[in-house]
């Protein structure tokens, strides 16, 4: 990737937040529709899960996405091999559609607990399975340490998940330059700030251990993630754990943070073979045709 491209996005996501601050609340009731729009082919509630597949998937969208389009890629891939598929929308901020992942995590991830439950008790599954992208690969830990979840999820998978806080390619350290920048960040858009490497909420969220007891992690990274950035900071340490940087599987797999999540099927194979690690198979650039 060019490095201006690597600039580029982190830059958006700062000119994103300073637009959130200011979008009126008038926005208009279609495009709230739009965005809440059914998906194709998953958030079927009649879905019964199958012996081969027996718990559930919840898809868990990261920063400024939704339910829909982070899933497009993804939850196509998993329905068509026979898991039910479940997404939500969750830190929605007033007034902004399309957007959301910005609301503060930890309300964010009582609004998962609340889904989990929903999708447990429509498809009479005892567990279910998480696989989030970046924020959404982060914010279920809170949900699994905090509010009980850990009872109710087999596996959580990890797709450029924002693990230990980002360093967006240095720009945070360019904050305490620009007076008022972290205070507007907090207030407008609480999630970005907490994604802070340093921030209270990461100093919480990791405190005493990456993991809790009974639930298998699986990170999936990429080396040219510009946004969570180092990128290793990704990586989970503890039992269960497995960390995979896709290039190991496939070096020319040239993926950065968003493609990753959305359209790369070296990484959507590696994430079935999460999801039932005892028919896995191995994951090779070939897999982009499986």
């Amino acid at each position: 990737m060019l490095p201006w491209k690597r600039v580029l996005r982190p830059l958006t996501a700062l000119l994103l937040t300073a637009a959130v601050a200011v979008v009126p609340a008038a926005t208009t009731a279609q495009a709230a529709e739009t965005a809440a729009a059914p998906s194709s082919g998953w958030n079927d509630y009649s879905c019964k899960p199958s012996a081969a597949h027996p718990r559930p998937v919840v898809l868990v969208h990261g920063t400024f996405a939704n339910s829909v389009d982070n899933w497009l890629g993804l939850a196509p891939y998993l329905k068509d091999r026979g898991y039910c598929v479940f997404s939500l929308d969750y830190g929605q901020l007033p007034g902004v559609p399309f957007f959301h992942a910005l609301g503060p995590i930890d309300k964010s991830a009582e609004q998962l607990s609340a889904h989990v439950d929903k999708v447990l008790a429509a498809t009479g599954a005892a567990e279910a399975d998480l696989v989030g992208h970046s924020q959404g690969g982060m914010m279920p830990r809170y949900y699994l340490k905090f509010l009980g979840g850990a009872g109710k999820v087999n596996a959580l998978v990890g797709i450029a998940p924002n693990n230990h806080g980002t360093t967006l390619s240095g720009l945070t350290n360019l904050l305490p330059y620009f007076p008022g920048a972290e205070d507007l960040l907090s207030a407008a858009t609480p999630a970005l700030a907490q994604q802070v490497v340093g921030s209270d909420f990461m100093t919480k969220l990791n405190a005493g251990g990456d993991t809790v007891p009974g639930v298998r992690y699986t990170v999936i990274a990429t080396k040219y993630d510009e946004v969570v950035t180092p990128w290793r900071t990704q990586f989970l340490t503890g039992p269960d754990v497995k960390n995979v940087l896709i290039q190991d599987l496939c070096a020319v797999d040239i993926s950065e943070h968003a493609l990753i999540g959305i359209t790369d099927r070296i990484a959507f194979h590696e994430v079935a073979n999460a999801l039932d690690p005892a028919h896995a198979r191995p994951t090779t650039c070939a897999s982009v045709f499986s």
